[in-house]
Order: structure tokens, then C-alpha cells, then sequence
């Protein structure tokens, strides 16, 4: 039994070496060049207005507020300043989002954001995107990048593609430290020791973020209210919670294997739900022992495991809001597609481990 575990993690190491490496390294290559665009687009924006300054800076070798969605699509956070006269509301009625209201209505007029307050005193997310999709259309003609890069037309997101092979979404948001959302104030669950009071702590300081980008948890019911709403945003909390062990290397696993196996019509699956899964996987097995070097096989094989489950049930929550599935709207023919073909790629990788050399 050792042996075949030892053999399991000796070819994910190699595969982990050879093509994840590969993998982090093309990306890695892809960001510069789409940044440097951004960047273009954003100071060209912030020329305009200047309520709209680009956060986009590079510290130790990454760049603060980007997400890798796929090897060519990634989201871009904006971060926006002076949330300061809003009172942060989440009161559940809005999975996933939140609300941002006029803590005084006699301080409308002390807000940077004065003209995007509706009648009843919310700041609305959807007629801040509306200004800054505008402003990005303008910058994105004006740019030194203007012949590589075009807006996505059709949404209501700020989309740019560049050199027509990747899209980049610029998501105007808020960063929240030092409050924790009511929705998520189930966590941690009583009953397990991981991650620790100390961790706890810091996850709750780094806080979440509130985007501007359209909820798919509230697809079909736009009404004004939903439509001025923020969706909630925990990715800092999330990188914080997977650091240690080999929680970083199992996540890097998963993802290669979707780029490479479960990139599926229908787009069931992306990489946030293998970084939530990870999470999961982090409450089962609390100890710091189960995430040695040597678990690292029967770790990716539980993960494995559960998304089948997740993708038979047609469910998967979110780590931090488990009222919100991160499956929803996605096509039941698609899920059940994922689901055999994650089935097959677990059986070939945990009773043959030298296919991954193939895989």
C-alpha cells in the first residue's frame, strides 16, 4: 500500500515539475504581456477621471488583484478608494452579494461617488461599471495598444481581448478589512481544529472584497435593487487558508489537469472550483500531517473524488457562502459531462500513475 502511494506521489512530483511548472511559466509570461496593455488602457482611464486610479502594480513577481480564470482569460481587480460614508448591508436576501447604503443621508454629497447613489441611498455597482465601461471604450482608442486590443461587446462587464487570444475582465471593487460578511459568519464550523484561532485571525483581518460584475446567483431577477448589488469576493482570505504543506502544489495539480482534461464545452468547470474544493479538503483532513509530501496522492485523489460528487449532485458551495453554488446556470448535460470524464481521468491517475507522463 506504501509503495503504490509512494509511486503515486513520485509521478505527481514529476508531473508536477515538468508540466505544472511549464504551465506556471507560460502564464506567467502571458500576464506581462496582458498587464502592460491594462496598464496602457487604466492610465488612459485615469486620465479622464481620476476617481478610476489603477491598482494594478507588481510586487514580488505578481501583480495585486489579478486572477488566473484559465491560461488565457483573467479578471483584473480595480480597486476603488473612499468607501467611507457607506455601511456595508448583507442581510442574506442576495446570495453572494451585498449592498452598500448611505450610512447618513445628509453625507451624499460628502461621497466621491455622488452621482452613482440611487434615490433610496444605495451605491449601485451596476452605474459605476456603466461609467467605467465607458470610460475603458474611450481609453481603449486612445491607448499605444490600440491596435492589439478591442472591447468585448455584448456584456454588461468590462471585457478588453488582446491580440485576440485572451480576454481580461477589469472589475471595478472595494476592499473590506477589518469587517467579516454576516453571511459568512458560520465559519470557522465549531466542531473542526483546522485552521486554528491564529489563521482564523488573519484571514478575517486581510477581510474581502466587494465587484462590480454580474451576479449569476441572481440571473433572471434583476431588479434594481439586485442590479445596485456588490458580489462578495474572498481571494486573498482563500490564498491565506492554502499556504503550508502541499495545499499550494495540490491546487497547481488540479488546475493543469482541468486545462488539460476538463476544459469541456459548456465551461462546467473552472479553476476556482478545484481552489474551493482544496479548502473543503483542508476541513476533512485538519492535521498538519495530511498535507505532507507523502499525502499528497491521497489528497488530490479525495479532491478528485468530491468534484464527482459535486458534479453528480449538480451542487457545489461556495467555501465561505455555502448558500451559493457555484454550479448554478451552468448546463445539467455539461455537469454530467465533467462528471464522467473527471471519473475517468481519477481512475487512470490513481490505477495507472505512470499515465501521467501521457495526461
Amino acid at each position: 500500500m506504501i509503495a503504490a502511494q509512494a509511486k503515486l506521489v513520485y509521478h505527481l512530483n514529476k508531473y508536477y515539475n515538468e508540466k505544472c511548472q511549464a504551465r506556471k511559466a507560460a502564464i506567467a509570461k502571458t500576464i506581462r504581456e496582458v498587464c502592460k496593455v491594462v496598464s496602457d488602457v487604466l492610465k488612459e482611464v485615469e486620465v479622464q477621471e481620476p476617481r478610476f486610479i489603477s491598482s494594478l502594480n507588481e510586487m514580488d513577481n505578481r501583480f495585486e488583484g489579478l486572477e488566473v480564470v484559465s491560461p488565457t482569460e483573467f479578471e483584473v481587480v480595480l480597486y476603488l478608494n473612499q468607501m467611507g460614508v457607506f455601511n456595508f448591508v448583507d442581510d442574506g436576501s442576495l446570495p453572494g452579494c451585498a449592498v452598500l447604503k448611505l450610512s447618513d443621508g445628509r453625507k451624499r454629497s460628502m461621497s466621491l461617488w455622488v452621482e452613482f447613489i440611487t434615490a433610496s441611498g444605495y451605491l449601485s455597482a451596476r452605474k459605476i461599471r456603466s461609467r467605467f465601461q465607458t470610460l475603458v471604450a474611450q481609453a481603449v482608442d486612445k491607448c499605444s495598444y490600440r491596435e492589439v486590443v478591442k472591447m468585448v461587446a455584448d456584456t454588461s462587464e468590462v471585457k478588453l481581448r488582446v491580440r485576440d487570444r485572451y480576454v481580461v475582465q477589469i472589475t471595478p471593487a472595494f476592499k473590506c478589512t477589518g469587517i467579516w460578511p454576516r453571511s459568512a459568519a458560520h465559519w470557522p464550523l465549531p466542531h473542526i481544529p483546522w485552521p486554528g484561532p491564529n489563521r482564523v485571525a488573519e484571514v478575517k483581518a486581510e477581510g474581502f472584497n466587494l465587484l462590480s460584475k454580474e451576479c449569476h446567483s441572481l440571473a433572471g431577477k434583476q431588479s434594481s435593487a439586485e442590479s445596485d448589488a456588490w458580489v462578495l469576493q474572498f481571494a486573498e482570505a482563500e490564498n491565506r487558508l492554502q499556504m503550508g504543506g502541499c495545499r499550494k502544489k495540490c491546487l497547481s495539480l488540479l488546475k493543469t489537469l482541468r486545462d488539460r482534461h476538463l476544459e469541456l464545452p459548456g465551461q462546467p468547470l473552472n479553476n476556482y472550483h478545484m481552489k474551493t474544493l482544496v479548502s473543503y479538503e483542508c476541513e476533512k483532513h485538519p492535521r498538519e500531517a495530511d498535507w505532507d509530501e507523502a499525502c499528497l496522492g491521497d489528497r488530490l485523489n479525495g479532491i478528485l473524488l468530491q468534484l464527482i460528487s459535486c458534479l453528480q449532485c449538480r451542487r457545489c458551495p461556495h467555501y465561505f457562502l455555502p448558500n451559493l453554488d457555484l454550479f448554478q446556470g451552468k448546463p445539467h448535460s455539461a455537469l454530467e459531462n465533467a462528471a464522467k470524464q473527471t471519473w475517468r481521468l481519477a481512475r487512470e491517475i490513481l490505477t495507472n500513475p505512470k499515465s501521467l507522463e501521457k495526461l
